[in-house]
């Protein structure tokens, strides 16, 4: 309508005689002559019908050049002529044609992001439909492989996709996650055995690593697929000439290696059952100092089963500087030999918190947290997951949801501080005291977190307030009632070990500054040795601060 008024005003105003200005414009009959017009006179129903004019014209113009440019800048132009319609049908057709040409997924997509609603879209998403598969039965992408193979299980290429994602799989399979994971995923592929031998092969120098040398050459003579590890003889070879200088009976030797200042593995083990929960919180914590992957069990035992939450904080963090010590590929191996035995087990609370720590101790922190989260029971605590909740929050630098945790760890230990029950009678009370050190131990804990929360300007002051009330009190009141314990347990028992009863760590922390010594000692007292000591330093030690020393003392100069 609003065009044909138009029309019928410029009928009129020829008719009547127009300014001259109108009458170069409508000889000219372009775009150019129009606009300048308008310039001219901008207002009056001459200018509405000289616009109607300006937008047939740069219609045809676009459908002359019939481009996707052309068409957009048309609509644009004018959003609200007539012509806008048959416009849009013109441009979605020229990019229906030019995504169909193209035809790939990518441009299939971008097409009916483009036109929604358009007239082509049913077309067009079969046409996405059939790209998608074509693209996933030849790409090098697992995953697209595997979403085309479950999309079209009849196709005829099925069998050629099925063999490529073997090969890719394998090919991918760079640690024993992934090898663990291609045995699981393709239990006919062509690959398992090269698979069983690399997982045979980390095994096996996980035992060397260890010094476990007879136990490794037992299990390859043992193995069916022992025969296939071609390099084993010379690895061996290289330990047992590691060996046969690190069991030198030179003091100085003797006092660069860590297990020169521990217990044995297998002493530490039986402490791990001893009476009292502090020799067995100490064991753990010294066990911690063995880089040996022959710890690992005892110290999981120890932490599923160690009813006082010290000795499991203790096993969780010797667990931690054991795997970071070990060769990461060895460290890979042992956490995902035991993820695929607990795959196979019922699941508990239990199952879960060892799944999450092992989860969390290789890296995985995201899977890790939905395993602390299944494992935890919200009306019986475990202070252990609380106690890591705090400190993987801290590091993430979420200070409020630390503070959370902390204030469930400090509830926790308001909990046992009074409900743990203190008697002279039917012995000493060693479980009670032991019990109440880690209420202690989990009050202060919380409390310095709430404390560090406070400083970061985190949101929620009040809560944050009200929490640290909360950690306050749980110190106060565990304080007094360990005090109360520990004074019942000496009149008894006059020599007993107190909470604070640091012996093992400042044994260990003594054990550093030796080993740093006799290493800087080695080089100009055992010259012939010293590469050896150094190198075994750097690469075994559980220290991060020897681990550097031996390497900055390889890094000098030989005289």
């Amino acid at each position: 309508m609003r065009a044909f008024r138009a029309l019928c005003l410029l009928w009129l105003l020829t008719g009547c005689g127009l300014p001259r200005a109108y009458e170069r414009a409508r000889a000219s009959d372009t775009v150019e002559a129009y606009r300048e017009f308008l310039r001219q006179y901008p207002e009056g129903d001459e200018a509405e019908a000289v616009e109607v004019r300006i937008a047939e014209l740069e219609f045809e113009e676009a459908k002359r050049l019939h481009t996707v440019v052309a068409y957009k800048r048309f609509i644009e132009a004018h959003p609200e002529d007539s012509h806008v319609r048959a416009a849009r049908a013109l441009l979605e057709g020229l990019r229906f044609n030019a995504a169909k040409d193209e035809g790939t997924a990518a441009a299939l997509r971008q097409f009916l992001r483009d036109h929604p609603d358009g007239a082509q879209r049913e077309e067009a998403q079969r046409l996405l439909k059939a790209a998608e598969l074509q693209e996933a039965s030849s790409t090098r992408d697992p995953a697209r492989m595997r979403e085309y193979l479950q999309e079209a299980p009849e196709d005829p290429r099925r069998l050629e996709v099925e063999s490529r994602l073997d090969d890719e799989s394998f090919a991918r399979a760079a640690g024993a996650t992934e090898l663990f994971a291609y045995l699981r995923d393709f239990p006919a592929g062509r690959y398992r055995e090269q698979a069983k031998v690399k997982l045979l092969g980390l095994e096996v120098e996980g035992l060397l690593f260890s010094g476990l040398l007879e136990e490794a050459q037992a299990r390859v003579a043992a193995h069916p697929l022992g025969a296939k590890l071609e390099d084993f003889p010379a690895r061996l070879a290289r330990a047992r000439a590691e060996r046969a200088v690190l069991l030198q009976p030179d003091a100085l030797v003797r006092s660069a290696q860590v297990e020169h200042y521990l217990r044995s593995i297998e002493d530490l083990r039986r402490s791990l059952g001893a009476p009292d929960p502090m020799d067995r919180w100490q064991a753990a914590q010294e066990l911690g100092q063995h880089v040996s992957v022959k710890v690992l069990d005892p110290l999981l035992e120890a932490l599923r089963s160690g009813r006082n939450p010290i000795i499991r904080w203790q096993a969780l963090d010797s667990l931690e500087t054991v795997l970071r010590a070990l060769p990461r590929p060895v460290a890979q191996y042992e956490v995902a030999v035991r993820l695929e035995a607990l795959r196979e087990k019922a699941g508990s609370p239990e199952l879960y918190l060892r799944t999450a720590v092992l989860l969390d101790l290789s890296g995985r922190v995201g899977e890790a947290a939905a395993e602390y989260q299944r494992a935890f029971l919200p009306e019986d605590p475990d202070p252990v997951v609380l106690r890591r909740w705090v400190g993987l929050r801290e590091a993430r630098h979420q200070a409020f949801s630390a503070a959370v945790a902390a204030r469930q760890l400090s509830l926790w230990a308001l909990r046992v501080a009074r409900e743990e029950t203190l008697s002279a009678e039917g012995g000493v009370p060693l479980a009670a005291a032991r019990q109440l050190c880690a209420a202690v131990r989990s009050a202060r804990l919380a409390s310095e977190t709430l404390g560090r929360a406070r400083a970061a300007n985190t949101e929620f002051p009040e809560d944050l307030e009200g929490f640290g009330v909360t950690a306050t009190e749980a110190l106060k009141l565990s304080e007094a009632r360990l005090a109360d314990a520990e004074l019942l347990l000496r009149q008894q028992s006059p020599g007993a070990r107190t909470c604070g009863d640091d012996a093992v760590r400042e044994r260990l922390e003594s054990a550093v500054a030796e080993r740093r010594a006799a290493l800087r000692s080695v080089g100009a007292r055992l010259p012939r040795l010293a590469p050896v000591l150094l190198e075994a330093a750097r690469a075994r030690d559980p220290s991060g601060d020897i681990r550097a020393e031996a390497e900055r003392l390889l890094a000098r100069p030989t005289p």
